[in-house]
């Protein structure tokens, strides 16, 4: 039975067609026209001890500048030079990266660790004070293609640390631990993927989520959308019987939509990290010394800001975490 959609999706919908406005606490001009088109380089197959090693990033070089005294000649300091960094985000990932219907502000998750990093180079902005954060809403297809072309200083976009991805790009160091599961109709009978043999199941297009429910199952049907919402609409549309995608994502759909549940099954882990153009390894450095930095309380027995930006955006719908993921070096 065909479903209307949720005022909740609607509403973010309508305000992703408007166009993206500009606002006191961050700049976000409109996406880009077309699309980043830029073909990608035929894959090289990883070897053995880069699968191994694909977790591992750059370790923090030291303390932490001050914030407004970025290195001479850094990526940070042209950063800074330029009054505001630029990142790459969703605005339709509830929880992660969406847009507050009431505010019009977007925000999230991943909107918390790029803040964090605009903060340490530019310090807090107060009342009135210009934003040291531009946010550009992107695809999923357009995050490599724009770190590649420096259109766009950092990704935060549920982003999966992969060797492959690393050929093109550099990762920060692991900054929340997802895995992928299978969204479907309340009422299904479903309990796995491998009950949905013939069905039409979306995941976005250029995600590790598509090659992953390729793999799980041939026997499924894929469909794609650029956006997570895409997906979510073809759902409610019953142009799919399903959704495939990270849990963040698949619990921000669920709580948009009172016809959908989430399956327990979990088919894969999916360790976010923050894309960076490969040649700004300074940059990865400093944005794992952030990433410390937010993982680490305050005093002893206190709440680090991770925890408490985790706590606020996705532990209602994912569950109580002990501590965030332990970062890898080794580069």
């Amino acid at each position: 039975m065909k479903k209307l959609i949720p005022l909740a999706v609607a509403t973010a919908l309508l305000l992703t067609a408007c166009g993206d406005g500009n606002y006191a606490a961050t700049q976000i001009p409109a996406a880009p026209q077309s699309p980043a088109t830029s073909a990608a380089p035929a894959a090289v197959p990883c070897t053995a001890a880069e699968k191994a090693a694909e977790l591992e990033s750059y370790a923090p070089d030291g303390t932490l500048p001050a914030p407004g005294q970025m290195p001479d000649g850094s990526t940070m300091d042209k950063i800074q030079a330029r009054g505001r960094l630029i990142a790459g985000v969703s605005a339709d990932s509830l929880h992660l990266g969406s847009r507050n219907p009431l505010s019009g502000k977007i925000e999230g998750f991943d909107i918390d660790m790029v803040q964090a990093v605009a903060d340490a180079i530019f310090g807090k902005r107060g009342p009135g004070q210009p934003a040291n954060l531009e946010l550009r809403v992107i695809s999923s297809p357009q995050r490599i293609p724009l770190l590649e072309n420096k259109s766009v200083d950092i990704v935060a976009r549920n982003m999966t640390i992969n060797c492959e991805r690393w050929k093109r790009i550099a990762f920060s160091a692991e900054y929340y631990r997802s895995g992928q599961k299978t969204l479907v109709q309340r009422d299904s009978t479903a309990t796995k993927l491998g009950d949905l043999s013939g069905k039409t199941i979306c995941a976005p297009a250029g995600s590790t989520s598509l090659d992953n429910l390729k793999k799980a199952n041939p026997a499924i049907k894929p469909v794609t959308a650029d956006t997570d919402t895409g997906c979510l609409v073809l759902f409610q549309q019953g142009k799919a019987d399903g959704i495939s995608g990270d849990d963040t994502v698949l619990a921000g759909d669920a709580a948009q939509d009172p016809y959908a549940k989430v399956l327990k099954e979990r088919i894969s882990d999916e360790p976010y990290g923050l894309g960076i153009n490969k040649e700004n390894v300074d940059f990865v450095r400093f944005v794992n010394g952030v990433l410390a930095q937010m993982k680490t309380p305050p005093a002893p027995g206190g709440v680090s800001p991770w925890m408490e930006s985790y706590n606020k955006w996705l532990g209602a719908d994912l569950g109580k975490l002990t501590a965030p993921p332990t970062p890898a070096y080794g580069r």
